[in-house]
């Protein structure tokens, strides 16, 4: 019989075309792998902004509350700074006077502890409030995340004023949407083990307890930080 009518099939130029194909995607993909490969990482970047108790007071710098958070969350093998933005003394309309330049830009959240030494002073609390609304709305205004660390009055200041006082926390929480930590002194108040002489301040000890009972929470904010980056 003849042979069948149509184009010849040559097995050797089917395999060099698609050799050639072969190649020119992978020169095409070469920059889009290499994107990949330079994207920006390292850790996730936080500022504590509070007073002493988060600056670490009469403490070596090692035992001050960001570092103990931060040496936790590496342990876990999460990674993350935490930058120490407490000034001893301050207030919460002294941390508005100064929060653009101690949370820098390239901040992926903040921890915000203010408030105790507004309490000790019998501070109104709508000036508080007021204070710390204005510390929030500026960071939200630029994009970074919040972690409130709540406190609560002394009940030596009577009830009307704890009431006061204690409800602020949450209220800015709910009218902000932000992570709560209810009470930053949480696990130490009353025990003398825990403090310093003062019975004010933690001791080491007493920051490990703070920042140990914290760290669950630290953690789902820095979930919701990755999420965020993600989207």
């Amino acid at each position: 019989m003849g042979r069948a009518l149509g184009p010849r099939h040559d097995g050797g130029a089917v395999f060099r075309r698609t050799a050639l194909f072969a190649a020119a995607l992978t020169l095409l993909m070469v920059p889009f792998m290499t994107a990949l490969q330079a994207a920006p990482g390292g850790p996730i970047k936080l500022v504590a902004l509070g007073d002493s108790l988060t600056a670490g007071y009469k403490l070596p710098a090692d035992a001050a509350f960001p570092t103990v958070l931060e040496r936790l969350l590496k342990a876990k093998g999460v990674d993350a700074t935490v930058a120490n933005a407490g000034v001893s003394g301050d207030t919460a309309t002294g941390g508005l006077d100064r929060v653009d330049w101690s949370v820098p830009d390239g901040t992926d959240g903040v921890i915000l502890e203010l408030g105790a030494n507004d309490m000790l002073r019998g501070t109104d609390p709508t000036v508080t409030e007021g204070a710390l609304s204005a510390i929030i709305a500026r960071l939200k205004a630029r994009g970074i995340p919040v972690l409130l660390a709540g406190m609560q009055a002394s009940p030596n200041l009577g009830p009307d004023y704890k009431a006061r006082f204690d409800a602020i926390y949450p209220t800015l929480a709910k009218r902000y949407d932000l992570m709560l930590y209810p009470f930053f002194l949480d696990g130490i108040i009353g025990d003398r083990a825990q403090h310093l002489d003062d019975m004010l301040h933690p001791n080491r000890q007493g920051v490990e307890t703070i920042a140990s009972r914290m760290l669950p929470t630290v953690e789902t904010f820095l979930g919701g930080l990755r999420q965020g980056a993600s989207r």
